[in-house]
């Protein structure tokens, strides 16, 4: 089976699709990860075959540096205006990707940002399975991602939030979305609800697996059967990759530090931040390492209790330290929970403040601390609160247990195969038009 899995975001976007592609691959199956040109190596270093999709995502997180650097939240409506501001330039060039990725597949595997490929998996009649990392069906069980933590008005509020989401998603890119369906794909416009925008349990409904586990999420009961929470897709540390000698040395000196690193939400000029981090560190008799990212925190002269570090895998590093400071990315979530060890969040925007509420209300973290409040005693506070309340720390550690004992890509895999051979095409594919 030649399957195409279409992967647009950052690294932590793209990351765990690389880990289910190679599961798709040792049960035998031909894959081809589409995504980004600055993924493309690490694509084929894992021996999965690649083809490209437009945007960089360094340059567009670059032209938000003044956001980045802001720390100002970003909930529903603003996330949704950031989006489309960030996308509508790069859509077309997308959409044109998407088809031309998908020739030669027989099943079309797609995230979030690449939703629009249901259409190409209509047009060619093959299979199309969304592949997300954030909660995205409609329940009245929480509300849509985006919401603000503190509102809480119940399930019919909470089943509301999640249709004004879709319409937030689908709203500004219909117009383009339908004339390229039309033109370059021969084919009816999309409902004007979009294809997100139909209640749960529709008979239409778009197969759709969901890369984190239900430990961290329990899975809605109105949820219809084609939503699968598989469990995370873990990557792990390619097998020739080895710490540097600096770092192991680091590492053997002393008490495990605490990491402290924001991925792709690290500005550029990253200074501010890195004194804040230092001085935290110092606050809370720690000693860190710093994370770089795609701006450069712990750039210049560090004390000799903190080292800085350029690309280190989370699934090594983890588990060898007392706590995770970080802002609260799916994968970088999901990474410290399996590697049991408590999480400190400062989230910024998107999904981010919804994975930092998950982490607390586990109990495997203190209280989140939005990036525009944080300051050098606050986040001391919350290290010291999460590498030594003993209730975080078991909490953490449980979960981590739970985790580690999924097999979340298997279970994708599994899931993928069995509607690749169902036969049952109309359910594969999200609904025409009207």
């Amino acid at each position: 089976m030649r399957v195409t899995i279409l992967a647009v975001g950052s690294r932590g976007d793209v990351q765990p699709y690389i880990a289910l592609g190679l599961g798709l691959t040792r049960a035998g199956h031909d894959v081809t990860v589409a995504t980004h040109d600055t993924f493309r190596d690490w694509v084929r270093e894992r021996g999965l075959g690649y083809r490209p999709i437009a945007g960089d995502p360094r340059a567009i997180l670059s032209s938000a540096d003044r956001w980045l650097a802001s720390g100002r939240v970003r909930h529903l409506v603003p996330a949704a205006r950031t989006f489309v501001r960030m996308l509508r330039p790069l859509l077309p060039a997308l959409l044109a990707d998407y088809w031309r990725a998908a020739q030669g597949a027989d099943v079309l595997v797609y995230s979030a940002v690449a939703a629009p490929a249901w259409s190409v998996a209509e047009r060619l009649d093959i299979p199309g399975i969304a592949a997300f990392l954030q909660p995205l069906h409609r329940t009245r069980l929480f509300p849509a991602i985006g919401v603000p933590g503190a509102v809480r008005l119940g399930g019919d509020f909470n089943e509301w939030t999640h249709a004004a989401a879709a319409q937030l998603a689908w709203q500004p890119h219909r117009r383009q979305i339908n004339a390229w369906r039309r033109g370059a794909l021969g084919l009816p416009p999309a409902p004007w609800t979009g294809p997100f925008g139909r209640p749960h349990g529709d008979r239409a409904a778009i197969p759709t697996l969901y890369g984190y586990s239900s430990v961290v999420v329990p899975r809605p009961p109105d949820w219809g059967p084609d939503v699968h929470v598989t469990g995370y897709w873990v990557l792990a540390p390619a097998s020739d990759w080895r710490p540097t000698p600096a770092l192991e040395a680091f590492l053997a000196a002393g008490p495990p530090p605490v990491y402290v690193g924001f991925g792709s939400m690290t500005p550029r000029d990253a200074a501010p931040l890195t004194a804040l981090a230092v001085g935290a560190l110092a606050r809370a008799g720690r000693r860190g390492v710093l994370l770089a990212g795609w701006g450069e925190l712990g750039a210049g002269p560090l004390p000799p209790t903190v080292i800085a570090v350029r690309d280190v895998p989370h699934e090594w590093l983890f588990p060898r330290v007392a706590a995770v400071v970080h802002h609260g990315g799916a994968g970088t979530t999901g990474a410290a929970l399996r590697a049991g060890v408590p999480s400190v969040v400062v989230p910024l925007g998107f999904d981010q403040p919804y994975w930092a509420g998950r982490v607390a209300a586990l109990g495997a973290g203190p209280r989140p601390i939005a990036r525009r409040r944080v300051t050098a005693e606050r986040l001391a506070a919350a290290i010291t609160e999460a590498t030594e309340d003993p209730g975080i720390r078991r909490r953490a550690a449980a979960i981590g247990s739970a985790l580690r004992a999924e097999h979340g890509v298997a279970v994708a895999v599994a899931a993928i195969e069995r509607y690749a051979g169902a036969g049952e095409r109309g359910t594969l594919r999200a609904p025409g038009g009207s």
